[in-house]
């Protein structure tokens, strides 16, 4: 799989997530995926991007920075949200928030099944 395959799989992905296609996700994720070492399976990863768009109604990810080295895509996704009650323990409450996730995934057979993901907590805390 060459670079621009990679990428250009990974940004099916986000168009999936951002139109809350949750039936399509088994396109992209792996049945065995891990998220920051939590094996999830698909159902699991699906219930808890389920969870993030009910705790975040406005939820769309954008893609401020993408580098795909075969078989791992890094990137850097950017929010501007409105998270309804507690995001990340925090009680945002209906703020409007912005803030990044710096996110590492590994594909195996073209779909994602390892996740590794850090997100910018402390840009949210200094907005509240």
């Amino acid at each position: 799989m060459t670079k621009d395959d990679l990428a250009a799989i990974y940004g099916d992905y986000i168009a999936c997530l951002n139109r809350r296609d949750w039936p399509a996700l088994g396109r992209f994720v792996h049945e065995e995926v891990v998220h920051n070492a939590r094996p999830l399976g698909l159902a699991g990863y699906r219930a808890m991007l389920e969870r993030d768009v009910r705790e975040i109604p406005d939820l769309q990810f954008h893609v401020e920075m993408l580098i795909s080295d075969p078989p791992r895509i890094a990137a850097r996704l950017k929010f501007d949200c409105t998270p309804a009650g507690t995001f990340l323990g925090l009680a945002v409450n209906g703020k409007r928030m912005s803030f990044c996730e710096n996110v590492f995934y590994e594909f195996q057979d073209r779909k994602i099944r390892q996740v590794w993901s850090v997100i910018d907590k402390a840009a949210i805390e200094a907005q509240l």
